[in-house]
Formats: C-alpha cells, structure tokens, sequence
C-alpha cells in the first residue's frame, strides 16, 4: 500500500510533463503554420502596398502639395506667412520680393516657378516675368520698391494679388481643394465661392454623379430580368445567354466602345435603319452627348450588374416560391413578398459596383460623348496629360476618393457588407 502511495507522485509527474511537452508542440506547429500562411500571403500583401496604398497615399499628399514658392522663394514665403493681409505689404516683403525674382532670372528659374504659380492662379507668370525684366534692366522709376513694382504693374498694388501669393507660400495648403470645390480666396484672405461663370468642377462632379446613378438605375432595369431568365431558365438555355452576357468581355473595351461610336453616329446604323422604317425623318444627335455616354457605358458595365444577381438568385430556394403558391399568392404577390426581397443582396452588391466603376470611367466618355459628354475623369486627365496641374487632378481624385468611401460606409449600414458574400 505504501510502495503504491509512494508511485502516484511519479505517475502525476510525468503526465505533467508529457502535457506540457505536447502543448509546446502544440504551440510550435500552430506558430509555424501561422508563419506558413504569412508568408503565401505576403506576395497579395506587397502588391497591394505597392501598387494600391502607395499611389492613393502619394495621390493624398499631392493634393495638398504646393512646395513651389517655399523652395524657389523661401524668404518671401516666410515674409508672407506673417502678413496680416489687412492692408499692402511693408516695404520689406516688396524688396523681398523683387530680390528673390531678379535672383531666379539670373539663374533662368523665374519662367519654372511662373508656370508652376500659374497653375495655381492663372496670370502669375506673365507677371512675375513681367516684373523681373524692368527691374533687371534698371528702366523703373527711382523710388522706394513698393512705388517702383505697382509703377512696373497695378496688380501689386491690389489686396487680391498679394492674398493669392500669401495662400500659395505654405509647403502643404488646401488651395487645390479650394479649386476643385471652385472656392477661392478673396482680398482679405476669406474662402468664398468663385464668380458663376468660373465654376467648373461643382457643375461636373454633380453631373458625373446623375450619370453615375442614372446607368446604375438602367443596369438595374435591365440587368434584373436578364439575372432572372439566367437562374430560372433550364441549364442548357442557361448555358447559351451566360455566354452572350460574357461575350463583351472577350474584346477591349476601346473596341466596344468605337463600335458604339460605328451605330450611334449620324448616318451610323441605328440612324440609318431608323430612317428606312420610317420612324424618324432626321438622324437622331446621339453623338458626342450625355445621351451617347450614357447608352454606352450602360452597354459596357450591365455584366457587371448582372452576374451579382445571378449568383444570388441561383441560390434562392424555389420551395419559397412553392410555398407561397400553396398558401394562394398570386405570382406578383410571391415576387413582391417572396422573391424580390431574397435577390436584394445581389441587386445591392451589383449596383455599388456598377457605381463605383462608373464613376471613374474616362475611355467612354471621352470618345462618345464629346464635350457635353464628359464627367470628371476627363477633367482629371486633362489635368495630369496637359496642363500639368497634377495638385487639381489629385485634389479632384480625392474626392472621387472620398464619394465612393461614403457610398461604401453607407452600404454597411444598410445593406451591411456582410450580403455581399454571393452565392
């Protein structure tokens, strides 16, 4: 009995330590297993750094990015920054100023730091040059410089000049922000909206955002029917319409769109046809308009509608449907009550990515729909390919940025993201 007593610790010992061995297994194999996953991951998670948060990051600071006149002209940008604005600036910040100017024309910089100020305030540059060549070549009226800069040019001696000055000498300003809203600064230094008949970018985002939401409605329409025939037709019928809803994806999207540029232009085939029916006897002017943009982008983006629907409706039970039939609904009563509600989720999912790809669509209309046509993204590619204000065109593709995160977190709440989940 005792030599039994005396075994037990032994025996409780051991077990300890043998459990102990098999959670530190355990623990390793866990450890590598996590360390396996990491590194399958990492691949997916260097892309998406590199290619996807460095360029909207790098986008973000450019918006509000203006180094021009604190690198080239830092003196004036710190005499600047202590200006009141209440009243001309002291003799000091004009002298500032013309030294700055007159130093950047001898080193053949003042036409650089001109165009980069003109993007931000158009007419700085012919100013600016204007300025420099009188007083490099000693023809201004003697005098103390503030007399001598407003004799060279009337300009300097008005609030306004000196306040768009003052808003550009920061590094890091909202002035492109201000542009993209169509605000500016007036002679005081206050925000105000610019006069009506300079305001772009408001007129055109709330346009990019009715056409944005009208082909999303007109997906919708169509795509829904189309889903519907795809999940409930049999599977060889089926089978074919996937294929012709698949079948613009096989070509680019620059070729669709020129051929809706071949059938939509005035004596293109539509016309044409429209015309030998006898229903119109003029052509129709569905070119280089909204009416152009739209037809086409609905076009091009309605797969996209349609597969999201589909894969939900695929999964609907038709015992519901069944169910709802034996206890006497009438067929639109069962899709009102019944059917329609169970495919929200994919007509939810479907319209919050025909919206977000529409709204930065630029290749369609650009070619179709001509001047009257064009959303905002032609505004931001005019922008980084000619003017080469790359602050504007990160400022407006910012907000683009930021509609589409709004349209996202309101998604969440009230569809949630969860339904997105298709299938």
């Amino acid at each position: 009995m005792s030599s039994t007593l005396s075994m037990t610790p032994a025996l409780i010992t051991s077990d300890d330590v043998e459990q102990s061995h098999l959670k530190t297994r355990l623990a390793r194999a866990e450890r590598l297993n996590k360390t396996r996953a990491l590194l399958l991951v990492l691949p997916l998670l260097a892309f998406i750094v590199v290619f996807f948060l460095l360029p909207i990051g790098s986008m973000l600071v450019r918006s509000i990015q203006n180094p021009t006149l604190s690198i080239y002209m830092p003196e004036t940008s710190r005499a600047l920054e202590g200006w009141n604005g209440h009243a001309l600036p002291d003799e000091r910040i004009f002298a500032t100023l013309s030294t700055e100017m007159l130093t950047l024309a001898r080193e053949q910089q003042l036409d650089r730091v001109g165009s980069d100020l003109n993007r931000v305030q158009s007419g700085m540059k012919s100013l600016f040059s204007k300025t420099a060549r009188v007083l490099s070549k000693g023809e201004q009226v003697p005098g103390n410089m503030t007399d001598v800069m407003i004799g060279i040019d009337s300009r300097w001696g008005k609030l306004g000049t000196w306040a768009e000055l003052k808003s550009m000498a920061p590094a890091y300003s909202p002035v492109h922000y201000l542009a993209a809203l169509d605000l500016q600064y007036n002679d005081q230094g206050e925000i105000v909206q610019q006069p009506e008949s300079r305001r772009i970018y408001v007129p055109v985002l709330l346009k990019t955002l009715a056409i944005t939401a009208g082909i999303t409605v007109l997906c919708m329409l169509l795509g829904y029917p189309l889903a519907y025939m795809l999940a409930t037709l049999p599977t060889k019928a089926s089978n074919l319409l996937m294929i012709l809803v698949l079948l613009p994806f096989w070509t680019s999207l620059l070729v669709r769109t020129t051929a809706w540029m071949v059938i939509l232009q005035s004596n293109g085939v539509l016309n044409s046809t429209l015309m030998k029916l006898g229903l119109i006897a003029q052509p129709l002017d569905l070119m280089f308009n909204l009416w152009g943009t739209v037809i086409a982008m609905t076009h091009i983006l309605l797969p996209f509608m349609v597969l999201p629907m589909y894969s939900v409706m695929k999964s609907i039970d038709s015992s519901y449907i069944r169910a709802a039939h034996s206890m006497g609904a009438s067929p639109f009563r069962t899709f009102l009550q019944i059917y329609f509600p169970l495919s929200l989720p994919g007509l939810s999912a479907g319209g919050i990515l025909v919206f977000i790809l529409a709204i930065g669509y630029y290749i369609t209309p650009a070619l179709v729909g001509g001047r009257t046509g064009q959303v905002i993204s032609n505004f931001i590619a005019y922008h980084m390919q000619t003017s080469l204000n790359w602050g504007l065109a990160a400022a407006l593709g910012s907000l683009l940025l930021l509609i589409v995160l709004a349209l996202y977190w309101l998604y969440d709440r009230v569809v949630g993201i969860s339904n997105m989940k298709l299938g």
